[in-house]
């Protein structure tokens, strides 16, 4: 073979493996939903006069929880089995740290009702849990993250494909003296 000839093919054989490489780490998803409230007429109903534009839920921290989840946990199912395990029935999430093997968030995508979200999901790209928070309401978690890459910073509402890769440590404050009902329900408008 010839230096050139050797030079053509180790040329190709590189750009197969980079093409072939960027394949697999190309495993980012996306899909995108309509949320209908489950009276669709609720979608159409105009804001009512009966529900303040802006109001105040006034309560106290009880205690303070720290939750630790290890390599390989998923994040969501560690954070509602500590909230069972602890009774926790309305709080704020404060902080979070740690990172994921593979994440999964969904976004807002429209602006009028219904609403839609966007899910996007890399179960391969790992990342840095930068910071999460939210609420505890009723016994169920709404926790939005942001979580950076090396390329970027991704925020939105914590999904269940989160899997814990050294770490993660979510701080929740517990109101014992608070009903957090209608804090998060589209349709109390």
């Amino acid at each position: 073979m010839t230096s050139r000839h050797t030079s053509r093919h180790m040329s190709r054989l590189l750009g197969a493996v980079l093409a072939t490489a960027g394949m697999l780490c190309a495993q980012e998803t996306r899909r995108t939903i309509k949320n209908p409230s489950p009276n669709p007429a609720d979608d159409a109903k105009p804001n009512s006069s009966a529900v303040p534009d802006a109001y105040a839920l006034v309560g106290h921290f009880d205690r303070i929880v720290v939750i630790r989840l290890k390599y390989k946990a998923n994040l969501l199912d560690g954070m509602n089995q500590v909230i069972k395990q602890q009774h926790i029935q309305n709080g704020v999430i404060l902080s979070a740290v740690g990172s994921l093997r593979g994440y999964e968030i969904h976004t807002v995508s429209n602006r009028d009702m219904p609403s839609e979200d966007t899910f996007v999901k890399n179960p391969t790209q790992p990342a840095d849990l930068v910071s999460m928070n939210g609420y505890v309401i009723n016994g169920r978690i709404h926790a939005h993250m942001t979580i950076a890459t090396p390329d970027r910073v991704i925020a939105g509402h914590v999904e269940q494909g989160n899997e814990v890769f050294t770490f993660a440590i979510v701080t929740i404050g517990v109101m014992d003296d608070t009903n957090l009902d209608k804090i998060d329900d589209k349709t109390y408008r």
